[in-house]
């Protein structure tokens, strides 16, 4: 149950600085780099093998943002994702919000 609750409260605070980072411009370049910066260590803590991808368990286990849009961020259909698509993905649907979709 713990681990359920963490891994909530995980979940939230890398949507949150998902949806964050795509307001990088509007946010300033300090927040801004900040935002960058977690974002890349928080994947590269979850890329448990190092090939700069991860599969759809390495997200289960470290990014569950990523892990519950999986399918949706590899469209492509690779088995994994690189950061440039989580970060599009992000972009994607931040841009769907402010449009009120």
């Amino acid at each position: 149950m713990r681990n359920s609750f963490v891994s909530l409260v995980f979940a939230g605070t890398l949507g949150v600085a998902l949806c964050a980072m795509v307001g990088i411009a509007l946010a300033g370049p300090v927040r801004g780099e900040r935002l960058q910066a977690e974002l890349q260590g928080r994947f590269a803590r979850a890329d448990r093998d190092g090939d700069g991808r991860l599969s759809e368990t390495e997200a289960e286990a470290g990014m569950p943002f990523v892990a519950r849009h999986f399918a949706a961020i590899d469209s492509e259909g690779q088995g994994s994702v690189g950061l440039e698509q989580v970060k599009a993905f992000a972009r994607e649907q931040a841009a769907r919000r402010k449009a009120g979709q």
